[in-house]
C-alpha cells in the first residue's frame, strides 16, 4: 500500500457509522457527512461551494438539535420522531435535504467508478436522476454549472491517492456503506411520510 489516501485521512468513513436495529447513530453519521463535504474540495471548483454550503447548513441543523436535545438525538430516527411530537421539523428538514445531497454524491461516484466516463458526465447524470426535481429553475443552472466544472477523471482520482487500485478498493467500501445509509434514511422517511411539506 503506497501512502495515505483521502479515505484513510478522513475523520470518519460511512463504513464506520454504527447502524443498530436499522437506526443510524447521529454523531458518527455527522462526522462521516462532514468528511464527504470535504471531498468536494478535491473537485477543485468554486461552483461546488453551493453544494458544500447546502450540505454544511443541513449538518448544522442536525447537530444543533443533537446539542439541544441529546437524550432524543442518539440516532437520526430518534431526532425525526421526537421532532414530529414537538411539531418542530428543523432537523428533520435538514436531514431530508442532506440525504438528498448524499444520494446525489453516491449516484455520481457509483456511475463513475463503474464506468470509464468523465466526472462531468457522471455528475450531470446523477443530478438529473436525484436533485433536479427538488430544485427551482433558479437553482438548477447553478448546479448544472458545477457539474460542468468537475476535473478530469484521472486528475480527480490522483487527488484521492497515488495508487488507483488502493483508492478504488477503499472508495467501493465507503460508497457501499454510504448507499446503505442513504437507503435506510430514505426508507424511514417513506415509512412515516416524514418528509411531507418539507
Amino acid at each position: 500500500m503506497s501512502g495515505s489516501t483521502f479515505f484513510t485521512t478522513m475523520k470518519r468513513s460511512f463504513a464506520d457509522v454504527p447502524v443498530a436495529d436499522g437506526k443510524v447513530s447521529t454523531t458518527e453519521f455527522l462526522e462521516a457527512a462532514e468528511s464527504l463535504v470535504s471531498l468536494f474540495d478535491l473537485l477543485g471548483s468554486a461552483a461546488f461551494s453551493v453544494v458544500q454550503k447546502d450540505m454544511t447548513g443541513n449538518i448544522k441543523k442536525i447537530r444543533d438539535r443533537q446539542t439541544a436535545q441529546p437524550a432524543v438525538s442518539v440516532s437520526l430516527q430518534d431526532i425525526v420522531l421526537s421532532e414530529k411530537v414537538e411539531k418542530n421539523k428543523t432537523a428533520t428538514q435538514g436531514l431530508l435535504w442532506l440525504t438528498r445531497g448524499l444520494q446525489f454524491t453516491a449516484v455520481a461516484l457509483r456511475k463513475n467508478i463503474d464506468s470509464d466516463e468523465e466526472l462531468t458526465e457522471s455528475f450531470t447524470s446523477a443530478y438529473n436522476e436525484t436533485l433536479i426535481k427538488f430544485h427551482s429553475i433558479v437553482v438548477r443552472p447553478i448546479f448544472k454549472l458545477a457539474m460542468k466544472a468537475t476535473p478530469y477523471r484521472k486528475d480527480f482520482y490522483a487527488k484521492l491517492g497515488s495508487d488507483f487500485a488502493v483508492v478504488k478498493e477503499q472508495l467501493l467500501i465507503w460508497l457501499a456503506a454510504l448507499e446503505n445509509i442513504v437507503k435506510i434514511i430514505q426508507d424511514f422517511y417513506a415509512s412515516g411520510n416524514y418528509g411531507k411539506g418539507l
